[in-house]
């Protein structure tokens, strides 16, 4: 997909503010050849995957398991991936959880010196050797508006750090909207999430900003 300037890149979000996520996913995919999807299974997080893979059911889902999440939400993860039959590729910290309760006493606090290096490995090294591995032309999320301040400064489209353009066709969704969109579609949710690295919920984790 061609790269945007800032300008092209502000009109394309304010003509895309009122159109179906479906109607985005659709046009991004026709001009992409290597779309990904990252997911954490965090609550809602349903939605994206049910809209792209409905419109692309082979389409590459990258899961970065931190391996500090909620029986409940691997429980959802495993009836997502089976219900929507994904193509789900999981990535790993390097060293294990038992290893990093012996170096840090456990999770650190966001105060603590350790924190930035238990970030880089349960959460940044894994997501950054997904995106070398799998090469990405367009990254879909599911991020939105509201969540964090980093996330109300951005839009449905916008670029990585590294240059790789955003795609978040529910960006100006609220979760009453997305309540009813699961369930028109029979979609479940799980709400007992738990990420070791935002401590706060309104905390961004280091992926996106």
């Amino acid at each position: 997909m061609k790269r945007y300037t800032e300008k092209e890149l502000k009109i394309l979000n304010q003509q895309l503010k009122g159109i179906s996520p479906e109607e985005i996913i659709q046009w991004v995919i026709l001009n992409s050849k290597r779309p990904l999807v990252t997911t954490n299974f965090r609550p809602y997080e349903v939605a994206i995957l049910h809209a792209v893979s409905k419109i692309k059911s082979d389409v590459q889902v990258v899961w970065c398991d931190t391996g500090y999440n909620t029986p409940q939400t691997y429980k959802h993860a495993r009836e997502v991936i089976d219900t929507l039959d994904l193509n789900v590729k999981v990535y790993m910290p390097k060293q294990t959880a038992a290893y990093r309760d012996a170096m840090f006493n456990g999770i650190p606090q966001v105060d603590s010196a350790d924190h930035d290096e238990f970030t880089r490995q349960v959460k940044l090294e894994p997501f950054q050797r997904a995106m070398r591995e799998q090469q990405p032309d367009i990254w879909f999320t599911n991020l939105r508006k509201g969540q964090t301040a980093f996330r109300n400064s951005i839009d449905i489209l916008s670029y990585s750090k590294d240059g790789l353009l955003k795609v978040s066709p529910f960006y100006h969704w609220s979760d009453q909207k997305l309540d009813l969109y699961l369930e028109e579609h029979g979609l479940p949710n799980e709400h007992k999430y738990f990420d070791p690295t935002k401590v706060l919920a309104n905390r961004e984790c280091g992926l996106h900003a």
